[in-house]
């Protein structure tokens, strides 16, 4: 190395560098004057700048790209500072590419670019550097420090050519040493690009001295992170050593082996679990196993939690089933206000049980808005059955094996949370939860709804096989509950495979009573209230039910009484002793202004205004649907973000309108000269559905006939093109909101008349249900014919008109 240095102070003052020189752009690596590298080229454009420098002065300028990952670079990737080096020698490769052997001359900084194909050609500047004559103490004593770091950063594992080594003791060129240092510790290329820019030679010894510091520091640290993890190693070997001589000791004194104590307990443990022949047969294999394995090994470690999973299960212990009829509807009833299908469907359960003793357990889907108790009726099964309550949420779960479990090959491996759920309830035939069964997600880990599959079916899960088990596990005495908000989003071989009982939402005086008899005491003993202290009445309840909450459960009401709660035991505990009665005229005073104002009913009979029914998650809801009729070409404008079966059902309505417009006394001029606008207001909620057909037709009849329709009706259901009403869902739902707003006739499908006996008695009461098969039978209720002023002698033979009925 030292003759290259002396020959490249020759060749640099006898070579004498062009004004213009090829350009080479280089991806990952920074030259330094007077090194000596071989380089590969690959780029089209490169290797022809190479053999056009070889055919003038075998000169070319090395800049480092900006950003490595560009293939093409432009000269606006290129740094402007960069080492003109002389090319000593080029071979071709076999592959295409180019190896030559440069020699950095000068730094030098190009200008510009006189051409740019077929490859980059720049006029160059030489960029020439302080002599230094004569150097200070502080300057020498720096070059010493510099190979010092050098020499430690040698000794402390990094690699280092032992030659740099004895170049660098006869080097007394600050920017020399600065050089030959940098391109030899592996420095990144954005820090050599720096150090390559940095003109004066002391400075850039400073910055490379700092960045030698730095490495020491990280090699010290990275040397103490070795030496203690070899450390441990050390003491890990030593304590296994010393714990074999020690089973040796104990052995030769005649004292208990745990290995075969461990043995002989597992053993004692499977006899007792009373596993089934075939899963028996697989303990005894697996704890063969463990015997012939060393205790510390972690295929042992692994038996060994297999092990304990199988005989921990309860693949014997059942608890017996409460057959006490008359029991379990008091548990029933004690714990849910009305739900009556879904008593008498545990009822009946329990009757059949009591006949035959084997049977499968049912699998029951409840689905219904939240709140509704869905999840707490699993409670109150179990406890009316008698048996433990496992909950298993599937919101959210993507991977299959949350259902099957992982393959004991991998490490951490467990059962699914179907099998970790039977061994916490402890017995094989608890009252098991799969709550959240429309929300099960799938991706590329698998697909957990077809997992459920098997769980959910009796003619199948009497052999469940989980992966960590490898063995059959008998779920067909389990009873499955899953709950649902929506059936829509359930797979339909999995909906198939349950029976559904839907739970609508409560009607106003079913919130009362649940709020009578269960969640005003809950929320009193939960704050420490007695009822001598705080007293709700009806119409305060009432006013808390319909004016600060709007759900199809109970969830929120509980939360407002306790919050009411909450405000009576903060005054209680200021000293003020009274009684607390809650009255329509002071609930403001605890829970603020109402949250929700009832929707205002129509003062009077409006002429293209209909009254809708619609089902929302947090129960039924009016709707009123507009129409209007204004001059224009006969488009049609939908407003109030209504979803696609909306706008559908809009388009349907208007054309049977135009179908019947000869019948319903409408001029067929108007739809080529007038334009038609339906809007739902509340515009910021989004709306769809396939029940507004009927009301968004009536609407429009009577914007185009003039006549009113009657503000005491109400309407759901679609129409088709030829005016027939099909039926719809929600019917419960509707009739209440219905009720609310005071409103007596009720117009739905005839085909929905069915649906009316699981609405109760008092809802139906004072209300008026019209049958609908068409829009004839529709129209005739809902639209109002103006009367016409009749005109009669009085007894004074003077005209009066008479008065409106």
């Amino acid at each position: 190395m030292v003759n290259v240095i002396d020959a490249e102070q020759k060749v640099d003052k006898e070579i004498e560098i062009p004004d213009s020189v090829p350009v080479l752009p280089v991806r990952d690596i920074v030259v330094f004057p007077y090194m000596i590298l071989p380089l590969f080229v690959g780029r089209e454009m490169s290797i022809k700048a190479i053999e056009h420098s070889l055919n003038t002065n075998r000169m070319v300028l090395l800049l480092t790209q900006k950003d490595l990952t560009i293939e093409n670079p432009s000269p606006e990737d290129l740094f402007s500072i960069g080492t003109v080096v002389l090319v000593m020698r080029m071979l071709k490769l076999p592959d295409g590419r180019v190896k030559i052997l440069v020699q950095g001359l000068s730094k030098a900084r190009a200008l510009n670019y006189s051409q740019t194909e077929p490859f980059f050609t720049a006029y160059i500047e030489k960029v020439d550097e302080q002599k230094y004559e004569k150097l200070t103490i502080e300057d020498e004593a720096l070059l010493r420090n510099v190979k010092g770091q050098l020499e430690k950063v040698g000794s402390l594992g990094k690699s280092v050519l032992p030659d740099i080594m004895g170049v660098i003791e006869n080097i007394e060129d600050p920017g020399r040493l600065a050089d030959l240092v940098a391109s030899n510790i592996g420095l990144k290329t954005d820090q050599s690009q720096e150090i390559l820019e940095m003109i004066d030679p002391v400075q850039r010894l400073k910055r490379v001295g700092e960045i030698l510091t730095r490495e020491i520091e990280l090699l010290t640290v990275q040397q103490k992170i070795q030496s203690e993890a070899r450390g441990e190693i050390d003491k890990t070997q030593r304590e296994y050593f010393l714990r074999e001589q020690l089973k040796a000791i104990q052995k030769e004194l005649g004292d208990i082996d745990e290995r075969a104590e461990e043995v002989k307990e597992f053993k004692n443990k499977i006899e007792e679990a009373k596993m089934p022949e075939k899963v028996m047969k697989e303990a005894e294999k697996q704890l063969k196993r463990l015997e012939k394995m060393h205790p510390d090994s972690a295929e042992a470690s692994t038996v060994r939690t297999y092990l304990d999973w199988l005989v921990e299960l309860p693949w014997s212990k059942s608890t017996t089933d409460n057959l006490d009829i008359k029991s379990a509807d008091k548990v029933l009833n004690e714990d849910h206000y009305d739900l009556e299908k879904v008593k008498e469907r545990i009822l009946e359960y329990l009757s059949v049980r009591k006949l035959k003793e084997k049977m499968k357990g049912p699998i029951i889907c409840f689905i219904g808005p939240p709140g509704v108790g869905k999840t707490s009726l699993g409670k109150s099964i179990a406890r009316a059955l008698g048996r433990e309550f496992v909950r298993m949420s599937l919101g959210g779960v993507r991977d299959e094996a949350e259902i099957r479990g992982h393959r004991r090959t991998y490490v951490g491996a467990l059962p699914g949370r179907i099998i970790q759920g039977i061994k916490t309830a402890g017995t094989n035939n608890p009252v098991f939860m799969l709550d959240e069964i429309d929300k099960v997600g799938m991706d590329f880990r698998g697909d957990p709804s077809s997992a459920l599959l098997e769980v959910l079916d009796p003619e199948q899960n009497f052999s469940f096989a989980d992966h960590y088990l490898a063995v059959p596990f008998d779920l067909s005495k389990v009873m499955f509950i899953t709950t649902g908000n929506l059936v829509d989003t359930i797979p339909g071989p999995l909906r198939d495979r349950m029976e559904i009982i839907y739970l609508s939402g409560y009607t106003t005086e079913e919130k009362r009573g649940i709020a009578r008899n269960y969640l005003i005491p809950k929320q009193l003993e939960e704050h420490g209230i007695s009822s001598k202290v705080l007293k709700i009445t009806d119409p305060g309840l009432l006013n808390l039910i319909s004016q600060y909450t709007r759900e199809a459960g109970v969830r929120n009401l509980e939360r407002e009484i306790a919050h009411l709660c909450r405000k009576v035991a903060k005054k209680i505990a200021e000293g003020i002793d009274r009684f607390f009665v809650i009255t329509v005229q002071n609930i403001h005073k605890y829970l603020g202004v109402p949250k929700f104002l009832p929707e205002e009913e129509m003062e009077k009979d409006e002429i293209g205004v209909a009254t809708g029914l619609a089902w929302t998650e947090s129960g039924g809801d009016i709707i009123y649907i507009e129409a209007t009729t204004m001059k224009g070409k006969g488009s049609l404008t939908l407003t109030g973000q209504l979803g696609d079966v909306m706008k559908e059902s809009a388009q349907a309505a208007l054309s049977y309108v135009r179908s019947k417009a000869k019948k319903l006394d409408i001029n067929d001029e108007i739809f080529s000269k007038a334009d038609l606008h339906i809007h739902v207001p509340a515009g910021a909620i989004p709306k769809d559905g396939p029940s507004a057909g009927i009301t968004m037709a009536t609407a429009i009849a009577s914007a185009l006939t003039g006549m009113p329709v009657s503000k005491g009706v109400a309407m759901t259901g679609e129409v088709t093109l030829r005016g027939r009403v099909l039926p719809i869902g929600g019917l419960k739902e509707k009739t209440l909101a219905a009720k609310r707003m005071n409103i007596k006739t009720v117009i739905i499908p005839k085909r929905n008349k069915k649906d009316l006996e699981d609405i109760p008695k008092y809802i139906k009461k004072d209300m008026e249900f019209v049958f609908a098969e068409t829009m004839d039978d529709v129209l005739k209720v809902a639209l109002k014919k103006p009367k016409r002023k009749k005109i009669q002698k009085t007894p004074n033979n003077k005209r009066s008109s008479g008065k409106k009925r």
